[in-house]
């Protein structure tokens, strides 16, 4: 219990630096120092830098999989907003994933066909969430506007937080949450959808735009 206890501490140290100051800027001492541990101790448990982001790589896979999962079922607009805010804060959590993925790949290869079917699950997922909203109605979208919908919603959650970080520091706030970047990530469905679900769009509009 005692060495499952200081793994898990050893990761959280780690996820919070990482995503604080970057992956390549932290060092195994770093680590260890915030865990409040010795150098020998965490080498005990992880013996290089790479076995720790290949451990936090696999815990945000199991964290963002039931998101992508609930994606692929829904049928309705506010389905897709809470989805994609279950998205947003599982990258969140873990925002060296997709901020730092240059850095990753070239340093770790050993991830990067992972890396690769996890973006891809989320294609399957927002692809299959569109057609399902065209075929229910939400939406008046051909097969080809489902696929360029589906790639814009991707490449939203896997570069939103590294574009936040380009914006100026005073535009920053609340609107950088996993809520406001779900909902911009949502208005790329607008001019597709119809009926009662538009009402819902101008809900979110009032909410985070009001």
């Amino acid at each position: 219990m005692a060495g499952s206890t200081t793994r898990d501490r050893i990761l959280e140290s780690a996820l919070a630096l990482f995503n604080r100051e970057g992956v390549a800027a932290v060092s195994t001492h770093r680590i260890a120092t915030e865990t409040d541990i010795s150098p020998g101790n965490l080498h005990y448990h992880f013996k290089t830098k790479q076995q720790i982001v290949e451990r936090l790589f696999r815990r945000f896979e199991h964290r963002i999989a039931p998101c992508l999962e609930a994606a692929a079922g829904v049928a309705a607009i506010d389905d897709v907003w809470l989805t994609l805010h279950m998205t947003f804060e599982a990258i969140d959590a873990y925002r060296f994933v997709y901020r730092d993925i240059a850095y990753l790949l070239h340093e770790y290869p050993a991830i990067e066909a992972d890396a690769q079917a996890l973006v891809t699950a989320n294609l399957i997922s927002s692809r299959e969430a569109c057609a399902r909203l065209a075929a229910a109605g939400v939406l008046r979208a051909t097969i080809e506007d489902v696929e360029m919908l589906a790639l814009q919603m991707v490449f939203t959650t896997t570069c939103w937080f590294s574009f936040t970080r380009l914006t100026p520091r005073d535009a920053r706030s609340d609107h950088a949450g996993p809520g406001f970047a779900a909902y911009y990530t949502l208005t790329l469905l607008s001019p597709y959808v119809v009926g009662e679900a538009r009402d819902y769009l101008n809900y979110l509009r009032g909410k985070y735009l009001g």
